[in-house]
This record gives C-alpha cells, structure tokens and sequence, in this order.
C-alpha cells in the first residue's frame, strides 16, 4: 500500500511538473484595451490570425481607455489598445508608454427610441444633445472613463450643457462598459452614445436605432503604444513589439478591414494616424 501511495504522490508530482513547464514556455502578451474592440468581436477575429503566424498568444483585458491606461502605468500590461488620442498622447509623453501609432478608426452614434421624443435626429451631435437637454428626456452614460465616456463630455461641453446638476434624474451614470450600457439604455428606451462597432454586433436593441451619425466631430480613432520597458523591465518588449508590427503591417490591416457584421464593417484601418 505504502509503495502505491508513493507510486502515485510521484506520478502527481510530475504530472503538476510538466504542467508547470509548459505554462512557463507558453508565450503571451497582455493587453490592456477597451470594451469596444472585445465587445465587438473584433478580438476574436483578429487575434487567432496573430497567435497562428507567430506563436505568440494575447490575453486581453477589457475595460475602459481611463483604467486600461492606469493598469498599463502601474506595469500590469505588455500593450494599451485603446481610444482617446489625447489620454494616449499624455500618457506617452509622460514616459509611461513608447512610439503611438494610430491603428484603425470608427466613428461614434448617437443611439436613441426610434420615436425620437427629444427630436434630435440628424448630423449634429451638439444639436441632438442640447434637444435631449431640454426635453430631459432619458439619458444613459458609460461613466466610466472609458473613450466613449470622454467623448460624450466633450461633446456635451461644446453643446453647452453643464451636467453638474443634472445627474440622478434624466441623466443615468452606469459606470459600466459599452454592452452593459447600451443594455441599460434598451431598457429604459433612453439615448446613449455608442461606438459603431459595438452598436452593429449589439444584438438586444429593442426599440434603439441610430439618431445621430455623420458629423465629423464623431471622428473615434484607436493607437496602440508598448508600455515602457525601461520603467517596468518585465515588459515582454520582443513578442509585444511584433504585435504591434503585426497591427500595423498590411497583414494586420487587411484582417481589421475585413472584419464585418452583416457586410458591414466595423472599424477602417489607418496605421501610421
């Protein structure tokens, strides 16, 4: 009996030793990126073409460009894929990050009812939210830090409209990313700003539709940056640089461009922006 316990305790115990090894050999990369891409789809169209020619896998944290930029500065990530050029900019210029590179583009929607209560339908976002100000009709927001969130306070700032007093009637922080979000606002039947990409893969829209698109104020643009090795030496500089290499390359461009939901794509490669 003793020697069959012993028998067994070795067999686990190399069993747990070559698990161990093989996870130590695997090769990945983390990147710190947005809702936006994850939720879309486009990370699971895209990444299995980068694994398959490099060997190199990419465990993709998803949250919004505000917190994916603060887990890239306390090290905790390889890569920031994300979408607020003006963050992205600081953040490198900070030395948190290496060499931005611009990657793809979408644009933003004004979702809303498909009734349109605040008649705010149009090409002019500032416009559509000021009506949607005054009639005080429902409101949802991300609230939380995240691209889009940043963009809709521009937005809302250039309109005019000072929501200091306005949160907790019609206006809803969700502090949620954009799928949560845009279920809320099915819920409640209220407007939102949404990337496109997100909106053409959300599936539970009830009554939503797009109110407002086409201003070029809507411009999204999405960079990529190597968090800085020379601060966080245990950056995997090599494998991570090829990724991006790989974003960036007419390969990687190719993949983005054909990715799509019922032909329509949802992000336009611009590497170099």
């Amino acid at each position: 009996m003793t020697s069959r316990r012993s028998l067994l305790a070795a067999c686990c115990t190399s069993l747990l030793l070559l698990a161990t090894s093989a996870m130590a050999q695997e090769r990945f990369i983390t990147v710190a990126s947005t809702t936006s891409t994850e939720q879309s789809g486009l990370f699971g169209h895209l990444l299995p073409a980068f694994t398959k020619e490099s060997g190199i896998k990419v465990r993709v944290v998803a949250l919004g460009t505000g917190q994916a930029l603060d887990m890239a500065r306390r090290g905790d990530a390889d890569v920031v894929f994300v979408h607020d050029q003006a963050a992205e900019e600081k953040f490198v210029a900070a030395g948190h990050g290496v060499s931005r590179q611009g990657v793809m583009y979408n644009d933003f929607v004004l979702i809303g009812p498909r009734l349109d209560p605040a008649r705010a339908s149009g090409n002019d976002i500032l416009e559509g939210l000021r009506r949607i100000e005054t009639t005080r009709a429902p409101f949802v927001s991300r609230g939380d830090k995240s691209g889009t969130h940043a963009a809709e306070l521009r937005y809302w700032k250039a309109a005019g409209v000072d929501l200091a007093d306005k949160r907790g009637s019609w206006y809803r922080d969700t502090g949620s990313g954009m799928g949560p979000a845009l279920n809320t606002a099915a819920s409640m039947n209220a407007y939102i700003l949404a990337d496109r990409g997100t909106w053409l893969a959300f599936k539970n829209r009830g009554e939503l539709g797009i109110v407002v698109q086409g201003d070029t104020r809507l411009f999204n643009q999405y960079g990529v940056m190597l968090v800085n090795p020379a601060r966080h030496r245990h950056v995997k500089q090599g494998d991570s640089q090829k990724f991006i290499d790989w974003l960036l390359s007419a390969v990687g461009q190719k993949i983005i461009a054909d990715y799509k939901i019922d032909g329509e794509p949802l992000f336009f490669p611009n590497a170099g922006r």
